[in-house]
């Protein structure tokens, strides 16, 4: 009987250690791209008979749309997750963003977590991320089924549906080199 308290100690000290934490009572949001943005991927686009297990969700988007994740099946991707209130996702956010400029053939989508829809908002709106996609993981199933473990990480996705996760932040250089390699995937 004593071990359930243990474990639960454990994994909040585990939670408080992975990334940048997170903040007392934070639940999963952000701003809608534009439709013409050569990155947007639009939910109800057919998407190819052999999409990776990553990419069998459906989500909404922080502005409220619907997001088919099989939208991005076929395509050369990268998703980020992230933390309205992530310090380290703060600083990367210009990066992203010019990965994402610098590769229109490269799909990007930003998921959000571990707070509320309007700081979602509020954080694409502030650092000018609504470029491309963002939707409110505010159940976090979407980070679990990419199997994310902190905040930032990165889902790198060619468009034989091969994924390549990596959990934590990367430079804005190292990132230009993965999505270069992608676009030319």
């Amino acid at each position: 009987m004593r071990l359930v308290p243990s474990a639960s100690l454990i994994l909040a000290a585990l939670a408080l250690v992975a990334g940048c934490g997170a903040p007392a009572g934070a639940p999963a949001g952000s701003a809608a791209p534009d439709p013409a943005q050569p990155n947007a991927a639009v939910a109800g686009e057919p998407a190819p008979s052999n999409v990776p297990s990553q990419l069998q969700f459906a989500a909404t988007t922080v502005d409220g749309k619907e997001f088919s994740g099989q939208s991005l099946a076929g395509k050369s991707a990268v998703v980020w997750f992230w933390a309205p209130w992530c310090s380290i996702c703060q600083k990367e956010a210009p990066g992203v963003l010019d990965a994402a400029r610098a590769n229109p053939t490269v799909t990007f989508l930003g998921v959000a977590a571990q707070d509320q829809v309007p700081a979602m908002r509020e954080f694409v709106s502030k650092y000018q991320v609504g470029w491309f996609e963002h939707v409110a993981d505010t159940n976090a199933e979407v980070w679990k089924r990419f199997g994310v473990i902190q905040q930032p990480a990165f889902a790198f996705i060619k468009p034989d549906g091969t994924v390549e996760l990596h959990n934590g932040t990367l430079s804005a250089q190292e990132l230009a080199a993965r999505t270069n390699a992608l676009a030319g995937a």
